[in-house]
């Protein structure tokens, strides 16, 4: 039994998408930080941006954004800028945002249960189809606008729903054996939370999300800085 908190079934097609070109990662990283900008400004009605504004949003240099943009075949107009629908566009394109996007969430704990009832997830393209876990006394209970299901059915509730992407917010112990299964179901794209590392085939897209080492990296800085800033402090230095 288990409801996570992060301390041979019929495969699913999974829509492919068809970039002119492979994109180098920290150019991906970088266009969905200029999407998140883009959207906002559609929000308020504008109609174009500068390189610089993206740029300040992104927090990197206006020849980095250039850069990234001439990727997709978009090069601002001297004076105006980029037009914000067009860009917008292209840039969920490169993404395969336009593609259908279905994920199923593997744990019901609190992490689990957070992220089912986001819903931030739908206006940027994932619509959050299942929720599964093992523990029976989450198992047919409501969060959000989802039942959980069993585990045991994972397969068929893949299936049923036609996920095609899958999160993993489960304990170590069991991260590995249920990820088997979710590739055997024909899910190729895997988020996980667990805090371990997972083997996946070569076909399969697995990202990893370790918040424990995120916050091990943000001391390091943090560190860095508040030694910076003694430094400065000190005389004669």
């Amino acid at each position: 039994m288990w409801s996570s908190d992060v301390n041979p079934a019929q495969p699913v097609e999974e829509p492919v998408a068809e970039p002119a070109r492979q994109l180098p990662a920290a150019t991906v990283s970088r266009l969905t930080l200029y999407l998140r900008t883009l959207n906002a400004l559609l929000a308020e009605g504008a109609e174009s941006v500068s390189s610089e504004a993206l740029a300040e949003s992104a927090g990197v240099g206006s020849a980095n954004v250039r850069k990234d943009l001439s990727y997709l075949g978009s090069y601002g107009i001297r004076g105006v800028g980029y037009e914000v629908a067009n860009l917008s566009r292209k840039i969920a394109q490169a993404l395969g945002l336009t593609h259908e996007w279905r994920v199923a969430i593997v744990g019901a704990g609190n992490l689990g249960r957070a992220l089912a009832r986001y819903a931030g997830f739908e206006s940027r393209g994932f619509d959050v189809v299942a929720l599964l876990d093992a523990d029976e006394m989450l198992v047919g209970t409501e969060i959000g606008w989802l039942r959980v299901s069993d585990v045991g059915n994972l397969e068929k509730v893949v299936s049923s729903t036609r996920a095609n992407m899958v999160v993993l917010a489960l304990p170590a112990a069991v991260a590995q054996s249920v990820c088997d299964r979710v590739v055997a179901a024909g899910v190729r794209s895997i988020l996980s939370f667990a805090p371990v590392a997972l083997s996946v085939p070569g076909n399969v897209n697995l990202r990893k999300v370790d918040m424990a080492t995120e916050l091990q990296i943000l001391a390091y800085h943090a560190q860095r800085l508040q030694g910076a800033h003694l430094d400065e402090d000190l005389p004669g230095v």
